[in-house]
């Protein structure tokens, strides 16, 4: 008995040293295009939250925004995963109520003027498969620039008289689109 559970040990030890699941997992290398999120509040203490938003930052790396993201054509607002916007309540895109849920954020870029679109399409990939049949609502919003380039495109939520301001920065780009309540 002793010498068939000295055995059995034994080859147990040996398939586990010649098996491939013993070496270390091989992990992918970094993302070019890092994930984030913005959140309003954005202080981590307050669990009241308003709004989320998690995409990826394309970086410009001497490309003009134009290469990246073509005037006039529909963009998934970052890189890889079109971006996903969360609302805890309740919200007004101009005029179209938007009810608490997750949505998916698609721009088309312009000079003078960026069209915003919410869209009710989830766990979308890139703008391929996109359909405007399942548009929530569409709000064209000026163009400003900033003192400051910004290589990576950044989102930051502010307070709004009246709900929240999603701040997007990219270049000199900057786009304010007004959420309220």
């Amino acid at each position: 008995m002793r010498k068939s559970t000295f055995l059995a040990t034994g080859i147990c030890a040996l398939v586990m040293l010649l098996s491939n699941d013993i070496h270390a997992q091989k992990f992918p290398d970094l993302d070019k295009s890092p994930l984030d999120a913005a959140w309003y509040p954005n202080d981590y203490k307050d669990s009241n939250k308003t709004a989320r938003i998690i995409y990826s930052r394309p970086q410009l790396k001497g490309r003009a925004i134009s290469e990246l993201a073509p005037n006039g054509k529909i963009w998934r607002t970052g890189a890889n995963e079109a971006a996903e916007i969360t609302f805890f309540t309740d919200s007004y895109l101009g005029k179209t109520k938007i009810e608490k849920g997750v949505y998916t954020l698609y721009t088309i870029p312009g000079e003078k003027e960026w069209t915003i679109i919410i869209n009710k399409d989830r766990n979308v990939w890139g703008a391929y498969t996109y359909n405007d049949k399942n548009d929530i609502t569409r709000i064209t919003v000026p163009v400003t620039a900033g003192d400051t380039a910004l290589d990576a495109l950044s989102m930051v939520f502010t307070k709004a008289d009246n709900g929240v301001v999603l701040n997007m920065g990219w270049d000199k780009v900057r786009i304010a689109v007004p959420f309220t309540k």
